[in-house]
């Protein structure tokens, strides 16, 4: 076992540790008694299914993180990369192709064997609590368009990155970077009109009070809106949600169905308030250049790992290629994608501090931001009291109390 086989090690038992302290401390955590803000949201019955649904979600995660560690070190110490490799090397399609095959075989191996936990998960702990309104037909379809966008857009993808490693020399790290940026800029502006509407439909606002309301509100903050849609979110579950996507004129904000049977024109207000704030704070755009300095930064170490011998032979390869070299080089930039995940959460919560705040002063009814917070956390069944170490891990948005109390403390 040489050096990079033990620092893969070493960031796998640490992940694996921290996971299970930090989901442990979650759980010790949990207070029976209902936090005083949500008095009158909750009932006993209902905080009681929040807790459950933490436990039995925190319980699946173990058993299915155990399964993944299993599985990806029995491949791994049985051969099995190198095994794969001679069985596609054999059918000699030339480097650019075999890398091609190699990765998409894995990808997919890797998509069936976590189908039946895909499967748990929607069909009987969601259902078990509620949340599922997937049918069958639909979690298949959702698969299959999967599959197709995979093959249409994601082997390309990954097909342009491999040429440029094998064939453009000491700066294929540079044109795969400038490749990756430009290829997700292009997604950013297509995905709400041409990749979106295949999983749902997109429908837009009615005319009427809400909608009055809501230009009335953009119109305030000049807020230049392409459209404004409904999303059938209710065809897979009954949670609720809001987002914003695009951006130049293909700017667009989608409110899930069930997120508007439950709130009042002034919450969805306020929620589309907390979108735009984002958008005008720029979190969007920093979180875009995040994205491509981290990228670069990936491909140029990519750069130099991928003729570390060691590296392949930490798994059992007897040949080296790009392609190889591109999985391994994944799991072995582990550790730096860990740390920088974490100062990624943590600027991701205080982007939505940011966005609450933005909501908040903008609309002038921090009380309305505060009632949809409450009936959000209701409806998805959020655990109101994480611990802080998990927080600082795992949550992209603050603890809901945690921003109602920053929102209290607001001069509006």
């Amino acid at each position: 076992m040489n050096i990079y086989a033990i620092i893969i090690l070493a960031t796998i038992a640490v992940d694996f540790i921290l996971d299970l302290v930090s989901n442990y401390l979650n759980l010790k955590s949990l207070s029976k008694e209902l936090p005083k803000e949500f008095e009158g949201v909750y009932d006993e019955e209902t905080y009681a299914k929040s807790q459950e649904y933490t436990k039995v979600g925190t319980r699946f995660g173990f058993i299915t993180g155990i399964f993944d560690l299993a599985l990806v070190l029995g491949f791994w110490f049985s051969g099995g990369f190198n095994w794969l490799d001679e069985i596609v090397r054999a059918w000699e399609f030339g480097e650019l192709v075999t890398g091609v095959i190699y990765i998409f075989i894995l990808m997919i191996a890797k998509s069936v064997i976590s189908l039946p936990f895909s499967i748990y998960s929607t069909f009987v702990i969601e259902e078990r609590f509620g949340f599922n309104k997937t049918t069958a037909k639909t979690f298949v379809l959702d698969l299959l368009k999967g599959l197709a966008l995979a093959l249409v857009i994601g082997i390309p993808l990954l097909a342009g990155i491999l040429a440029f490693f094998i064939y453009t020399g000491s700066l294929a790290w540079l044109y795969a970077w400038g490749a990756v940026t430009v290829f997700t800029l292009i997604m950013q502006y297509v995905a709400p009109t041409w990749i979106m509407p295949l999983f749902n439909k997109f429908t837009p606002l009615e005319e009427g009070e809400l909608k009055t309301k809501i230009e009335a509100y953009t119109e305030k903050v000049n807020f230049p809106l392409k459209g404004l849609f409904v999303i059938d979110g209710s065809k897979r579950s009954s949670k609720s949600n809001a987002f914003f996507t695009g951006f130049g004129k293909n700017k667009r904000v989608a409110l899930y169905d069930t997120l508007i049977e439950n709130h009042t024109d002034e919450e969805l207000v306020a929620v589309l308030a907390h979108e735009i704030g984002h958008y005008k704070k720029k979190h969007i755009i920093k979180g875009m250049i995040a994205g491509f300095v981290q990228s670069g930064v990936l491909f140029f170490l990519l750069s130099i790992f991928l003729n570390a011998e060691g590296l392949f032979d930490a798994f059992y390869m007897d040949e080296m290629s790009v392609y190889a070299g591109l999985i391994f080089f994944g799991m072995l930039y582990a550790p730096i994608d860990m740390i920088l995940s974490i100062f990624m959460q943590l600027s991701s919560r205080k982007h939505e501090y940011e966005a609450d705040a933005f909501a908040a002063e903008t609309t002038g009814q921090p009380a309305d931001m505060i009632s949809t917070l409450k009936k959000l956390s209701k409806d998805n069944l959020s655990n109101l009291t994480p611990h802080p170490f998990y927080v600082f891990l795992n949550y992209s948005h603050p603890p809901v109390l945690q921003r109602i109390h920053a929102i209290q403390k607001l001069d509006v």
